[in-house]
């Protein structure tokens, strides 16, 4: 048998974006899968996750024509071109699991991969309470405590059948192979490998975040500013987590990960806080190998002249909204969750136009961001700009469109609108203007907007985006701008501030960066830390506001030599951060490291199905 030309001939991605682009984790996916330094030293890659046959919504985004998805064989479809042994196989795990499976290709970025998605909605009880059991002896899970949670068991409800389909697809291969667990989501596939065959596939925990701490940032007045100033004081005592922040066993997510430093072969986290997150587990988490594995940033050149195209767009928009034509446009393009600290934009804006007044200059920020995440139906849209002037004026009531009600502002939205009504008052030459809406095009923001205006133009044509998160394991979108020559505002606890640390980026004019976490003061002990609330946060807030805003004030490009050498220079740190790099000097290192820790290579058995 001649020896495999790959180093690593199977990687299985498990995943819950497996079937469709959900968010962050499938923007990885477009960019590594895709990379020459993943295709050469990957022999073979399968992505497996669950589907939801029941969701409408979910089953006509998996076969639209943008997913670019290929159906080898699906009961649920009705399609069947495997060949016989595999296809007696599925059938097989079908009937003794009470499951639906899929199997297929799909495109992820310029690559196309095999997928295997399961439906476990119907799962067989008795099979399933046994693979519980066994979650339960080998790595201490406790499913009883996480039942009632949907999302819990999505996951663990198809990792049985997903790995008995996998075993199937892939029988017979030899050489090295993986399974990457994407998140709590994807370590119910990788603990059944490990219970099933152990020894068969090298395994490793992908940590995109850590989901026992994002709540607790989230929710605490005192966000970041409170809890790494905690982190680095507690770990400076020998405390963790559970020490500080007490029990999170009735956590599913917590539940999940716990397990994972003591049983994956190695460990990846995509940001360096990440990695003291981590850390900051329990002792089995402190020992364990952590790699840093960083998100890439997409990185794209163009012209000066091509930028002023996309400006000149948003420029005009703001013209067609507001009635002037701004100097400078910003802007922010996030989902609508409390981790983004959108209300920091606000206070450094409240900063900035002072200074900007000075200069005889004038500024719009645009805020792309919706809590609905496929946003208002165009007809909506169309109303409300008729009727009261969307997006400079919103309602927080619902208008009717065919007979059904359509809201306008929900939930949080409502009180970051009245924060920016209150700001655009007093600051007449800058001014915010809130798109609470999926996409930006005509079509979908309303005749108002440039009829040839389209997505890239707001990033593009930018000067400045903001991403100032209380949580922020990585932050792609912070830093999608920085190839297009805008400046780049983000919080310390970003996780690309990492990446750009690395390669130099700290020492040019393109990222500012805000620290609201006071995590240089560690000397004033834990209990001063733990006291950090929404008062003592808002204080902070205020003094790195100003701060903020007399470095953007600085560093915007005064003129083409200025904004020249900014573009310039943003596609440099981009290219040194692209998604090449980080499978080339991050993600290939990192399952070469795992090999290493685990077992010699071993052969699918023949009958494991």
């Amino acid at each position: 048998m001649p020896e495999s030309p790959y180093q690593f001939d199977l990687v299985v991605h498990a995943t819950h974006e497996a079937g469709v682009k959900v968010g962050g984790i499938g923007a990885v996916f477009d960019g590594l899968l895709s990379t020459r330094a993943y295709g050469e030293h990957v022999g073979r890659t399968v992505l497996v996750g669950p589907m939801t046959t029941s969701d409408k919504v979910e089953m006509e985004r998996l076969t639209a024509p943008r997913n670019q998805l290929r159906v080898i064989y699906s009961s649920y479809h009705g399609i069947d071109r495997a060949v016989s042994t595999l296809r007696g196989r599925l059938r097989a795990i079908e009937r003794q699991h009470h499951v639906r499976l899929l199997y297929g290709t799909r495109a992820f970025g310029t690559a196309r991969h095999e997928i295997i998605l399961v439906d476990g909605s119907q799962a067989s009880p008795s099979r399933l309470n046994a693979f519980k059991s066994g979650l339960y002896r080998h790595f201490g899970i406790r499913s009883d405590l996480y039942e009632s949670h949907p999302e819990y068991s999505l996951h663990v409800n198809a990792a049985e059948p997903a790995y008995r389909a996998l075993q199937a697809v892939v029988n017979g291969t030899r050489g090295r192979r993986f399974i990457i667990a994407h998140e709590f989501m994807g370590l119910p596939l990788c603990y059944c490998a490990i219970m099933r065959d152990p020894g068969t596939y090298d395994t490793v925990f992908y940590g995109h975040e850590v989901a026992t701490v994002r709540p607790i940032v989230e929710s605490h007045p005192g966000h970041d500013t409170m809890f790494y100033s905690v982190l680095g004081q507690a770990q400076q005592e020998g405390q963790f987590l559970e020490d500080v922040f007490g029990d999170q066993s009735h956590f599913f997510k917590h539940g999940l990960i716990r397990p994972a430093a003591s049983y994956c072969d190695n460990i990846f986290a995509v940001g360096d806080f990440v990695v003291q997150e981590m850390r900051f587990l329990d002792a089995n988490w402190k020992r364990a190998n952590i790699d840093l594995v960083y998100n890439g940033v997409p990185s794209h050149e163009i012209g000066l002249e091509e930028k002023r195209v996309s400006r000149s767009r948003l420029q005009q928009y703001c013209t067609n909204l507001l009635g002037y034509r701004p100097d400078h446009v910003f802007t922010h393009v996030t989902r609508f969750i409390p981790s983004k600290g959108l209300w920091r934009d606000i206070r450094v804006m409240e900063a900035l136009a002072p200074l900007l007044e000075r200069q005889g200059k004038s500024a719009v920020l645009f805020i792309l961001s919706s809590i609905i995440p496929v946003g208002r139906p165009p007809e909506a849209i169309l109303q409300m700009e008729a009727q009261y002037g969307w997006p400079v004026n919103h309602r927080d009531v619902p208008i009717q469109v065919d007979g059904q009600d359509v809201p306008d502002l929900v939930s949080h939205e409502i009180p970051f609108y009245r924060a920016i009504e209150q700001f655009n008052q007093v600051a007449g030459n800058a001014q915010i203007v809130l798109v609470n809406q999926f996409g930006w095009s005509q079509d979908r923001c309303g005749k108002r907007m440039p009829q040839e205006m389209s997505f890239i133009d707001i990033r593009q044509g930018s000067d400045l985006e903001f991403g100032q998160s209380v949580y922020e394991p990585f932050g792609i979108a912070q830093v999608e701008p920085l190839s297009f020559g805008a400046l780049c505002v983000i919080s310390s606890v970003c996780g690309c501030l990492g990446f750009i640390r690395q390669v130099g980026g700290l020492d040019k004019l393109n990222v500012i960066v805000a620290d609201y976490t006071m995590t240089g003061r560690l000397g004033e002990g834990l209990d001063t830390a733990l006291s950090i609330d929404q008062k003592r946060r808002n204080q902070i807030e205020a003094v790195q506001a100003e701060l903020v805003a007399a470095q953007i004030s600085d560093r915007l490009p005064q003129d083409d030599r200025a904004a020249h050498s900014i573009l310039k220079e943003g596609y440099a740190l981009s290219k040194q951060m692209s998604w090449e790099v980080v499978a080339r000097d991050y993600l290939i290192p990192g399952l070469a490291r795992a090999a290493q820790k685990a077992r010699p290579p071993a052969t699918v058995r023949q009958d494991s199905c």
